[in-house]
Formats: structure tokens, sequence, C-alpha cells
């Protein structure tokens, strides 16, 4: 892909219809732009990197397989998030606990001394630790709108419920979570 490629300033509307008459050029320009934030999305539901990707590249497979269920090409990004999310639920149901050892080696900045970096660890564990205890529709409001910056309609439309339940999800979440870390304030 050149940067003078005319399909990178292209509407995702028109990306995707492309990509359905069978545009595999489209399709990759609608990945590149859009896989990033659905790795994000996955690796934060997720807890992994390494299990992102994998949820990730299965989520573009199913939506080439399926672009001709798309109703409104314009909502792509939001289409693909809904699918990159139920990978991700699917995932978590038939995961096995285990140790991530990627997370297990961090390399402290050298700028920051190691007992600023043990303390920012231990804060972004128990963050992780409070995430994980919120019910899985809460968490996955609350990440699309903190981590994604998604608004209140994208993230109903992404997951396929009403606006005021996302904003009552959000509120849950946010309280619970303030209150989960009260000691790290």
């Amino acid at each position: 892909m050149t940067t003078d490629d005319p399909l990178l300033d292209a509407a995702d509307a028109t990306l995707a219809v492309r990509a359905r008459d069978g545009d595999v050029h489209a399709y990759e320009v609608i990945a590149r732009r859009h896989g990033p934030l659905m790795r994000v999305y996955a690796a934060r539901l997720l807890g992994s990197d390494l299990e992102s990707d994998d949820v990730v590249q299965d989520a573009f497979m199913t939506a080439w397989r399926r672009l001709a269920d798309l109703d409104d090409p314009s909502r792509v990004r939001n289409w693909l998030m809904r699918i990159v999310s139920n990978k991700a639920v699917d995932r978590l149901r038939v995961r096995r606990d285990h140790d991530d050892v990627d997370r297990l080696e961090v390399s402290a900045p050298r700028h920051e001394t190691p007992e600023r970096v043990v303390e920012a660890r231990l804060q972004l564990d128990a963050m992780w630790s409070a995430l994980d205890k919120l019910p899985l529709d809460q968490r996955r409001c609350w990440l699309l709108r903190e981590t994604a910056d998604y608004s209140y309609a994208d993230i109903a439309e992404a997951l396929d419920l009403p606006v005021s339940t996302v904003r009552g999800k959000i509120a849950r979440a946010r309280v619970f979570l303030m209150t989960e870390m009260e000691a790290w304030r």
C-alpha cells in the first residue's frame, strides 16, 4: 500500500461496499484502519496481547465471510467491534487459567526508580483485578468508553444494547472501580 493510494482516504462505507463486492485491497484498508483499535479492545478484555491477536485475526476472517450481512456499510467499525467483542467473549468462556509469561517479564524504564515501577505495576494489577470482578457487560461497556473513547450511542450499537442500559452499566462500573481502587488514591 502506498501513501498516494486513493483508498486510504475513502470513507468506511465506500470501503465496505467495495470489500463486499470482492475488493481485497479495500478490505485491507479497513483492517489497517480499525485493526489497532480492535487489538487494544481485545487485549484489554482478555488481558493478553497474544490472545488478542488471534481473536482479532479470527474476527477479520469472520467479517470477510459475512460482509453480505453488513446492513449499513457506514457502521463497519461498530460491526467489526461487535464481532471482535463476541470472539473475545467466546475465548473467555473456554479459557483455562494460566500465567501469561509475557506479563511477568516487564522491564522498567531507566528514568523511573524501581520503587515507582513496582508501585505502578501493582496499581495496574489492582485495576485489572478490579476489572475482572465486573460483570462482563459492564466491563465491555467501560472498556469501550474509557480505552476506545466510544460514545454511548456507539457502545450501544456495538453491543446491541439500549443507550440507557449502556449509561447505567458504565455508571455502575465507575462506582465499583472507584471503590475498588480507593486504596490507590
